[in-house]
């Protein structure tokens, strides 16, 4: 080729520019295609996925994961710093915490309409959310199981106490809540009472208890109890009557609920049952330690005017509101001395709804609220604000409060605690309620029965 010929100069020009323009429009569109990030892009600028979209090493990105808590018992200021110290760790995640108002039949009621809602997609549902731990059965239908990637049923078993494993196991054999407190069935006593008899605590037996309780009854010119020393026997003035009922029955080792053809049926015939009934009536018709017509216990613990109640733990801060006057403590409750030790569980699971969206993720947080530091540290805000936190359903945290006043009983109580699953349920409790008033546990079965038919 001769270079020194005006028109192949003028021909290379051509060409080389031209090669110059492609070779610039090929820049400008490889920088095009990239991200902020470098990574390649699609057409609206979002990063593409990995070529296994099943793999998720890559962690979301901050605010990507929204958990929504339905919490009861503590306040926002005591879970804040806890929410906050987990998002600090975990800054893909927000969660929002709203203390709900609760009654057990209001508080149970709205908690399945809305978990049902959720489920058939007609209205968000609660992420995070408590349960009973007699609850499980009308409930697992609508909450997503823990996954094995949390924890394993083993490890499980080891770090809480037995209830809480027999409690939040589904009928498929898979956990659907975990603890961050535990409670039960506890003994109230009234100290100044007991000391004007020379008695410093209740007795461990029921003998003990009952001979007490004759001696703590005080009555007027008429005949009327003044001064009740036990409130057993009742239904209609006993707050917790159908707890102290399901605790008999437990006590006298009946297997009260069984599962037929895939249904929960409920026994309450046998002799043993009948016994516990008639043990429990006689505190009112026999011994005469209580009345139907008495004001409720609670109100006549306030007063001064009952020696001795049955109920959890958290009854305490009710007194201390109501009558900081009273001088009182709790012990376990008094033992059958012929059977092994059990005690009834009355405490509470955060459990994740089956139609979030963010299942891994919601359960990720429930294990952080049950580690050692995070309980530790809940226990230690709220009892800057009331007598008391959860009592720890940790078993290698039992040691650091089982001298502290009121949570010791709970924490010499926890190993041995028991419960029957739906006990607690508010229409099983009223159907307890009304086998009482009737002394009749058949007519109770029989409505119990029907009602775990039509869950």
């Amino acid at each position: 080729m001769n270079l020194n010929n005006p028109k192949t100069m003028k021909m290379v020009f051509i060409v080389g520019g031209g090669i110059l323009v492609l070779l610039l429009v090929v820049l400008v569109v490889i920088l095009l295609g990239r991200g902020e990030d470098g990574q390649p892009t699609r057409g609206n600028g979002s990063p593409f996925p990995p070529s296994d979209s099943s793999d998720t090493s890559t962690p979301p990105s901050s605010g990507n994961v929204e958990l929504t808590y339905w919490g009861l018992w503590e306040l926002e200021s005591v879970m804040s710093p806890i929410i906050q110290k987990y998002e600090s760790q975990n800054s893909h995640v927000k969660i929002n915490y709203t203390q709900r108002p609760f009654t057990a039949d209001d508080y149970e009621a709205t908690l399945h309409t809305r978990l049902e809602q959720g489920k058939a997609g007609e209205s968000p549902a609660a992420d995070i959310v408590k349960i009973n731990n007699s609850w499980l059965p009308r409930f697992e239908h609508l909450l997503a199981p823990m996954p094995e990637t949390i924890m394993s049923r083993g490890e499980y078993s080891q770090i809480f106490y037995p209830t809480c494993i027999d409690d939040f196991t589904g009928s498929d054999g898979q956990i659907y809540a975990m603890p961050i407190g535990i409670d039960g069935l506890a003994l109230f006593y009234n100290k100044e009472l007991l000391s004007q008899e020379g008695v410093s605590q209740p007795p461990s037996d029921w003998d003990g208890v009952v001979e007490l309780a004759k001696r703590l009854t005080k009555r007027d010119s008429a005949g009327r109890i003044t001064q009740a020393g036990l409130a057993v026997g009742t239904e209609n003035n006993i707050y917790h009557s159908a707890d102290i009922l399901s605790f008999l029955l437990l006590q006298n080792n009946i297997n009260v609920i069984t599962e037929q053809n895939g249904n929960l049926m409920v026994d309450l015939s046998s002799p043993q049952a009948k016994s516990a009934l008639t043990f429990y009536k006689n505190f009112a018709q026999r011994h005469e330690v209580w009345s139907p017509n008495l004001p409720l216990d609670l109100d006549m613990f306030f007063r001064g005017e009952l020696a001795m109640f049955f109920a959890p733990s958290w009854r305490v801060f009710d007194i201390i509101q109501a009558a900081p006057h009273i001088e009182f403590d709790v012990v376990p409750p008094p033992r059958l001395e012929a059977n092994e030790p059990v005690y009834y569980a009355m405490y509470w699971g955060e459990a994740v709804s089956i139609s979030s969206p963010h299942q891994e993720e919601a359960w990720r947080f429930i294990k952080f609220l049950a580690e050692q530091e995070t309980l530790q540290q809940l226990y230690a805000s709220s009892s800057s604000i009331r007598a008391f936190g959860q009592p720890y359903p940790r078993v290698d945290l039992a040691s650091e409060i089982q001298n502290s006043r009121y949570v010791g009983a709970i924490m010499e109580m926890a190993p041995d605690m028991k419960s029957w699953k739906m006990s607690q349920n508010p229409t099983v409790e009223e159907y307890m309620n009304l086998g009482i008033a009737e002394n009749d546990l058949d007519l109770a079965e029989q409505r119990i029965n029907d009602f775990l038919s039509n869950l």
